[in-house]
Order: C-alpha cells, then structure tokens, then sequence
C-alpha cells in the first residue's frame, strides 16, 4: 500500500481542532506536523476547507449472520459503515444460531476476515445456561470486545433471567459485560393491561408498553449486580431521563466502572414522530416522550452517557411495514449516525470535537482497544474526511443497508462523508466503497 498525505486539513482530535498534515503509511499514522513535504512519493490528497476525524467505532450493531441473511450480513452492513464513517464495529450475538459457544462466536470471526471492509469484534452471548462457555471468553479476552447480556428482555433463546447465572458471570468475568435492560415482566403486564383497552395496537403503544419503568428497573438490577461484584459494566441504548440517575460524571471515563451508551435514534425522534414514521421507528428499547429525550441530551453533553452509538437493526420492508404486533423491532441506522451528530452541530446542539469524543474516542477507552480511536502518530489510521459544505440527501439511490430502507429517508444532512480510511486503506471515496478491501480484527489492551 502506498503512502497518502493530506495536506491542510482541519483535524478533530482530542478536544481540539487544529490544521495540519497527516502523512499515513503501513496501516498507521507516521506523521502529524505542519507543511510536510512530500518526500515520500505520497498519494497526496488536499484538505483544505474539509475535516478530519478519528473513524467512528460504533459499539453495537446488528449484522444478522449467521442466519439471517435475508436481510443484512456482514459485508453488505460494513459497506453502509464504511459509506458512513464508521471504521469499527462491534457485532451483537443474536444471530441463527446465537454466538452462544466459543466454537461459533470464532466462526463469525472468519466470515468477518473474508467478508468486511470495516474492521470488527463480536460479542459473546449468554443464556441461562451457557455460564461455563461465556467465562471462557476471560482467556481470549485480549481478542473479543465483551460479554452481552439480554437481562430481563427476550430475544430468542438469550434472555438472561436465573439469577444465580446472573450473579455468577458478573461475579467472574474479567472482561466489559455489556446490558440490554429491559424487565419482561413489566413488559408483559403493559402489553396484557393495553389490550384489555385496545381490540388493535398500534406503533404509539409501544413505548406505553416498554416503558421507563421496564427500562430503569432492568438497569438498576444491572447496576446493582456491577456495583456487588465490582464488574465492568456498559449499559446499552439508554432511553429515559429516570436511568440517568444511575450514572456519574464525577470521575473520568477511564476509571469508571460503569458505563452508559445512548443511541442516535433515541437522541432524534420523540414518541411524535409514531403518528408520522410509525412502524419505521419501532425498535427496543421504544423511543419515548419529548422531555427523555431532551434529557438524554443533557447527559450526553455533561458526559453521564459516554459513547453515542446507532444499534444498526436491520429488517426487510415486509417485516418492519405490517401491522404493529407483527412488525419487527430495529432501525438500520449506520451509515448515517455520523451524518446525524454533523446535522445537531450545525444545529448548534454538539461541537465537533465532543461528537469525536463520544464516538470514537470513548469507545476506544471503554473497551480498551488498542491502537485505535485517537489521530495519533503511530495509531492505525482510521480516518474520516468530512465535507462540511456539501448536504446529502439519503434517497432509494445512496442507502446501502441491505434492507434498502431508512427512517431517515428524505432528509438532508448538512455534511458529506468526503473518504473513509480503514488502516490508512481510502476504502470510500468518490461515492464509492472499494468492497475487496478486508479490516481487521480489533484488539484489546487487557492484562
């Protein structure tokens, strides 16, 4: 792979913004100064007037494969992230079968190494009966991103709910458990109580029915388990004001123990926007009130919740456009999450450099990657250029989820993403994802 230097450009790292050059080769970044002459027989590509961020790491996906490949896998997913700015992705285990054993967690891996263009880790799943397989991940644990548990909310064979399990995988994991927290039983009491009232539910009733106290009472029961048995411990798709309580701002992220993620769908549509977008914007945890969302805001920006996200969910348009019950629940929303946070800069709600730190470099420090998240000399150069002047429309014609959709159709983002590098590799640019290049697996610094 040949050298590439850009010239001039307005680099967002570390809570600054500063113009300068970057010289990338080898996979990583070799120099960062200004005026660096181009001695190297470069690529030279000039930044002027355009941004450059750290590439986003987005921390939970949903790339359906195994199994569900009707609808999204591997490659067509990290094609959308790549077109988005997304260099990175951790891929959740609710696949067919579920990543319940090492054996088939390893599998996704090397569909992974022979398929995405964007590099990758994969969580390992649990149920209530998989405790020994899941603590096995504590011997590779410098090679997989974490544990992810379904606590109190089903999907398929992964709800988590014997608390002797419980207990004991927070008690002896040496790796991040990651939480989807939901309490069934709440749901369950919501839906029965609704449809005594109702002879037909509809996308409004969903999150009367996954309420904030389903939310809050799963995520207290995770905090207090984490809290017990000192467990490293990242709450997933934060959705309601209530939840915030549970988090700090008081110590700096690397030294917190408990951690929190807020999605971007949750941090843009309100429960409104059911009477518009309906179905469209069903996922779990529901989209809620005006006032959850204004606060989810507040603790995005005070640093409550630490890493924005998108939970990419993908579901073909027969699935997500029938009747309420039958409709399944996801967004597919990763190529466009960066695009979304660029869109609440110019509305004056984020700065550029607290969108690089919530979704590139906090996650690098949440999960302990190496090597990655920050514009550093020596780091491997995931890169994102950003033209800051140009809006993009998201048509039928750009979107590139398999599934072929978004609930974001129509809109015009303010910015476009210009390049995207995969360790130093341009892999998007000209509109154009260059789908032979392979990422690689993330590593983690745990001793």
């Amino acid at each position: 792979m040949s050298k590439i230097l850009i010239k001039n450009i307005k680099i967002v790292n570390e809570g600054k913004i500063n113009s300068a050059d970057i010289l990338i080769g080898d996979q990583r970044i070799l120099k960062i100064d200004q005026n660096i002459d181009n001695t190297y027989n470069a690529r030279e590509i000039n930044g002027e007037n355009k941004y450059l961020f750290p590439g986003v790491i987005d921390d939970q996906v949903h790339f359906r494969e195994p199994g569900l490949t009707h609808k999204a896998n591997i490659h067509s997913e990290s094609i959308a992230a790549v077109a988005g700015g997304t260099t990175s992705f951790m891929e959740m285990p609710n696949t067919k079968p579920a990543a319940l054993t090492q054996e088939l967690l390893e599998e996704k891996y090397v569909i992974a190494a022979n398929s995405s263009p964007a590099n990758y880790s994969f969580f390992m799943g649990t149920s209530n009966d998989n405790a020994d397989e899941v603590l096995r991940t504590n011997d590779n644990k410098e090679n997989i991103c974490g544990i992810k548990i379904f606590m109190g909310s089903s999907t398929g064979n992964m709800l988590v709910d014997n608390h002797l399990v419980l207990n004991r995988i927070f008690n002896e994991s040496e790796v991040l458990i990651a939480t989807h927290c939901e309490d069934e039983r709440i749901i369950k009491a919501n839906l029965e109580k609704i449809r005594l009232e109702k002879n037909e539910l509809d996308p409004a009733d969903h999150p009367i029915i996954r309420n904030v106290e389903a939310c809050f009472e799963s995520s207290l029961m995770a905090v207090q388990l984490a809290q017990k048995n000192n467990t490293r411990l990242h709450i997933l798709h934060i959705s309601t004001a209530k939840e915030l309580q549970l988090f700090t701002n008081f110590i700096p992220l690397e030294d917190k123990r408990i951690t929190s993620e807020v999605c971007v769908h949750h941090l843009h549509f309100t429960a409104d926007d059911y009477a518009v977008l309906g179905n469209k914007i069903k996922c779990n945890p529901a989209i809620k009130s005006k006032e959850n969302k204004e606060a989810l805001w507040e603790a995005l920006l005070d640093d409550r919740l630490d890493i924005i996200a998108t939970d990419h969910a993908p579901h073909t348009k027969e699935e997500k456009f029938g009747s309420y019950e039958q409709s399944y629940a996801g967004l597919p929303l990763v190529q466009h999450g960066l695009q979304l946070m660029l869109h609440y800069y110019k509305e004056g709600k984020i700065s550029l450099e607290k969108i690089a730190e919530k979704m590139a470099h906090a996650p690098a420090k949440c999960f302990q990657i190496k090597d990655r998240g920050f514009i550093r000399e020596g780091y491997f150069a995931d890169l994102v250029m950003v033209d800051m002047n140009t809006p993009y429309t998201i048509s039928q014609d750009n979107i590139l989820h398999k599934c072929g959709w978004s609930p974001f159709e129509g809109f015009t983002m303010p910015a476009t993403i210009e390049k995207t590098f995969v360790n130093g590799y341009p892999v998007y640019e000209n509109g154009k994802v260059d789908a032979s290049y392979r990422g690689m697996r993330l590593k983690f610094n745990r001793s």
